[in-house]
């Protein structure tokens, strides 16, 4: 059963939906292709695709999993010591920051949000990248400040090995959503995985078309 995700959508449902489905459907096999760029599944041969549910095709059956999404920036306590505490977004641009490309090769600039005022940040650092893993790895080396999803360094975050600055300013993004396009004779893998994840996300017995 192939699916097509965002990076950071994969690393979501991997341990909360994929592992656990394993765990009761061990003859499944599962193929997780991640890009990304937006993905045409069915012309790409997936069976499923996850992404943000604003960014599902209309003409997708969708189930959404879980709740809203949040960006949070991080850096560690020995950073912050030596660097101090960015207030506003705009203190950035006096900080060592974790440079993101997109894979259309534009650098990322940073969203911040508060009070109904949106603003984009062109950080500048020593780094830029385009993996969030390598992005956390800097971060905790001291390297600088990241922008991650909340999900990524949730346990750096719990441990202390990483603090969050700029917390009234991160917006959260749409929740996650499986979605496929509609079938007339599914088969039992492909079945038993959108009831697995329908009953893991708490959703009613009908998925919804955004």
């Amino acid at each position: 059963m192939r699916t097509n995700a965002f990076p950071t959508a994969a690393r979501e449902i991997f341990t909360s939906l994929v592992l656990p489905f394993l765990r009761v459907h061990p003859q499944v096999h599962i193929d997780i292709v991640t890009e990304g760029r937006l993905v045409d599944i069915v012309a790409g041969g997936f069976d499923l695709g996850v992404r943000n549910s604003d960014l599902v095709p209309a003409d997708m059956i969708a189930l959404p999993l879980g709740s809203a999404r949040r960006n949070v920036v991080v850096g560690t306590p020995s950073y912050l010591e030596a660097c101090g505490t960015p207030k506003v977004p705009q203190d950035l641009a006096e900080h060592s920051c974790l440079r993101v490309r997109l894979p259309d090769g534009a650098i990322y600039r940073w969203p911040f949000e508060k009070d109904g005022q949106s603003v984009h940040i062109d950080v500048e650092g020593p780094l830029t990248l385009d993996e969030a893993s390598l992005a956390r790895t800097a971060a905790l080396a001291s390297v600088g400040l990241t922008l991650a999803m909340e999900s990524d360094v949730r346990d750096d975050i719990e441990a202390g090995r990483l603090v969050r600055v700029l917390e009234d300013w991160t917006p959260t993004h749409a929740p996650l959503s499986l979605y496929y396009p509609s079938r007339r004779n599914p088969t039992a893998a492909f079945k038993a995985f959108v009831d697995f994840a329908r009953r893991q996300s708490g959703a009613g017995d009908t998925p919804s078309r955004p």
